[in-house]
């Protein structure tokens, strides 16, 4: 499934990116940003939105395995 950014395009998101939505905007959500969008929508940094990634990776979280 190809899925691309709700906001500038970019297409073929990652599942860490897909799941990365998931976690800050809910489950539910059917649009999705690439990690520059979300990062701007969020107020916060691509870098600190890769930290949590690794983060919930390392938690088991399984919208990240």
């Amino acid at each position: 499934m190809k899925i691309e950014c709700v906001s500038c395009g970019k297409k073929d998101l990652d599942k860490n990116t897909i799941g990365i939505n998931k976690k800050m905007l809910g489950t539910e959500v059917s649009t999705f940003y690439c990690t520059d969008c979300l990062a701007g929508y969020l107020d916060t940094t691509v870098e600190e939105i890769l930290e949590k990634i690794e983060e919930f990776k390392e938690e088991g979280c399984i919208l990240f395995q």
